[in-house]
């Protein structure tokens, strides 16, 4: 249906997003780990903190830049999983070498839950492989089989490849 802002343009985002589904899967994977925790009386703890709680116990501070380098995720990620951990009483933030950066580590309630932390993520990283053994097309193939193809032809290549420019 035409915009009555675009005429003759129909709306796109009411075409179905070829990727929500699996947005929706891994959300919904995610909610059920949280149930996990909350069975155990943490509250306020979310999947995507484990990893980060894990390695700050094994490494002892680092900056936001060197937790998200040793992870292999952005700054912008980490230091926004960073600020909702602080929320929760799970890492503290000090000031670090130059007024640039910021020293993250564990607090006591962060410190604690390490050991749960890691249990869980050993029992996730099983669930994923036998996932991934009932599967016609293991997903963590299907991963690597999508990430070779994109070092093939980037995301942003194969997207200007199909853009089509409105005139201006």
């Amino acid at each position: 249906m035409p915009s009555p802002h675009f005429p003759g343009s129909p709306d796109p985002t009411t075409v179905p997003d070829p990727w929500q589904a699996l947005h929706e899967l891994l959300a919904a994977m995610d909610a059920e780990i949280e149930q996990v925790y909350l069975a155990r009386g943490i509250e306020g703890v979310r999947p995507r903190f484990a990893s980060p709680l894990v390695r700050l116990a094994h490494t002892g501070p680092l900056t936001i830049r060197e937790l998200a380098e040793s992870l292999g995720r952005s700054h912008s990620a980490i230091s926004q999983t960073v600020a909702a951990m602080r929320r929760e009483d799970l890492v503290t933030s000090e000031a670090g070498p130059d007024a640039r950066t910021r020293r993250i580590d564990l607090t006591e309630r962060g410190r604690s839950l390490v050991p749960f932390m890691e249990a869980e993520w050993r029992a996730t990283h099983a669930a994923v492989a036998e996932l991934d053994a009932e599967l016609p097309h293991p997903l963590t193939t299907v991963a690597e089989e999508l990430r070779r193809a994109l070092a093939h032809r980037s995301m942003r290549q194969r997207v200007l490849g199909h853009l089509v420019e409105p005139p201006r």
